[in-house]
């Protein structure tokens, strides 16, 4: 197994008091596989891939339990020393806001190229020659003469990509992308979203994909795990999700996708907000929002039920969902 989340708990302490942003989430990515981890805004899928990449703000954040294994060694035990040589030779990240998080005052080649400087030890014209042909690689036009524009000279599809290129640059065994098409249009969606599966597939790497999109992921995700309140509440292979959701959470993340189909009728939306993290309800944290809520919901917080072997569900009426009953 490549990467394995284990029992993981991330908190942060507020003036409102403690955060719990993960609680207990666990999951595995293997070689050449992606994983599509889903959810709202909140629900702890970035805070899980910073636990993952050691690169959370601390403080306020805290881990306080799990283990986290890449290639059989738990991270969470390293030093930071180690951690750092981890980072960009063993996994990368794809961050969500290209703008912000590469460097305006310095050229895409110079932050392109440092990875090779400080990792391999390549003089800067060396490192130059191989930003370019990253650049080249995830279909930069004219990438000679515009490794030397700066961020802004680009556009947001175009950033993107160079995010996409200082990932790829060490040739990691896993990339972890973070709502890498927010703010894109539709086509350059499509485009970011295609090269993703295609240099998957060519460095037979394995790839978490966070978004809050169901749509974005059908053609791309072998398996989905479905986040709310800091918590997995389904996982399961993808055409499995799309065809028959085992919790009313993602049914309800589904149903909110627009559809042709559908033309003239209101879009549906989830009722309610998710909780705050700082009070999250008994039981289970999804029932003030559920159709299918009863009383053992609003008491008994629901494990992770096996639905088959390769699916689970956090809902005590998973059978009445994966059937479509509500």
């Amino acid at each position: 197994m490549l990467l394995e989340v284990r029992d993981l708990h991330v908190e942060f302490r507020t003036r409102e008091g403690i955060a719990r942003a993960v609680n207990g989430v666990g999951y595995a990515v293997d070689a050449g596989e992606t994983l599509a981890v889903l959810g709202e805004s909140g629900s702890g899928k970035s805070v899980t891939a910073q636990a993952v990449m050691g690169i959370l703000d601390t403080p306020p954040g805290r881990i306080t339990g799990g283990r986290v294994l890449f290639q059989g060694r738990d991270l969470l035990t390293l030093k930071e020393e180690e951690r750092r040589r981890i980072r960009g030779a063993g996994m990368a990240m794809i961050f969500q806001d290209a703008l912000s998080a590469l460097n305006p005052v310095l050229t895409v080649g110079d932050q392109l190229g440092e990875m090779f400087v400080v990792h391999r030890g390549m003089s800067k014209k060396d490192a130059r020659a191989r930003a370019i042909e990253l650049m080249d690689r995830v279909r930069i036009p004219a990438a000679r003469q515009r490794v030397r524009d700066y961020p802004h000279q680009f556009s947001g599809g175009m950033r993107q990509r160079i995010m996409i290129a200082m990932a790829l640059a060490l040739q990691p065994a896993l990339i972890i992308a973070d709502e890498p098409t927010t703010a894109l249009d539709v086509t350059v969606q499509a485009q970011v979203m295609d090269l993703l599966a295609e240099l998957r597939r060519e460095y037979g790497m394995g790839l978490v994909l966070i978004t809050h999109d169901l749509g974005v992921v059908a053609d791309v995700a072998d398996r989905i795990a479905v986040m709310y309140a800091g918590r997995i509440v389904e996982s399961a292979p993808v055409h499995d999700i799309y065809k028959s959701p085992a919790h009313p959470y993602t049914r309800g993340l589904l149903d909110s996708i627009p559809r042709l189909d559908r033309k003239g009728r209101r879009l549906y939306a989830i009722e309610g907000l998710p909780p705050s993290l700082t009070h999250i309800p008994p039981g289970c944290p999804f029932h003030p929002r559920c159709p299918l809520a009863r009383d053992v919901c609003r008491t008994d917080d629901p494990p992770l039920y096996e639905v088959d072997e390769q699916r689970e569900s956090a809902c005590h009426f998973w059978r009445e969902c994966l059937h479509g009953r509500s």
